[in-house]
């Protein structure tokens, strides 16, 4: 029974506890001008903060009052890689199609 009991600690408290730890760590952490998200899906930028809620910025003049317990973490948006995006360019600018494509095109009906 206390072999069961360890086991159960080990695998499902106790990484329960230190992602609970990690999540209010990150809260307290919070400031004015961080981009977060919220476990709604909105994204927004911290104009005020306290306590207890957090303002956010979500488009021009649009502010929303939201829980603090409610932000999931800082907003990471993928930023594009320079590199694919010329690569991609490049591959349709002459104008050339593969013999792929061509047979592709020629297999389908019209």
């Amino acid at each position: 029974m206390l072999l069961m009991f360890a086991v159960m600690y080990f695998l499902l408290i106790r990484p329960q506890q230190k992602r609970q730890r990690e999540q209010d760590q990150m809260l307290k952490s919070l400031k004015r001008g961080d981009n977060v998200r919220t476990t709604g899906g909105i994204r927004g930028e911290i104009a005020e903060i306290d306590d207890r809620e957090v303002m956010l910025i979500v488009a021009d003049r649009v502010k929303i009052n939201v829980l603090r317990s409610h932000i999931t973490g800082p907003d990471s948006v993928p930023q594009p890689d320079p590199k694919k995006d010329a690569k991609a360019k490049d591959d349709g600018k002459n104008g050339e199609t593969s013999s792929k494509d061509r047979k592709d095109k020629e297999a389908r009906p019209s």
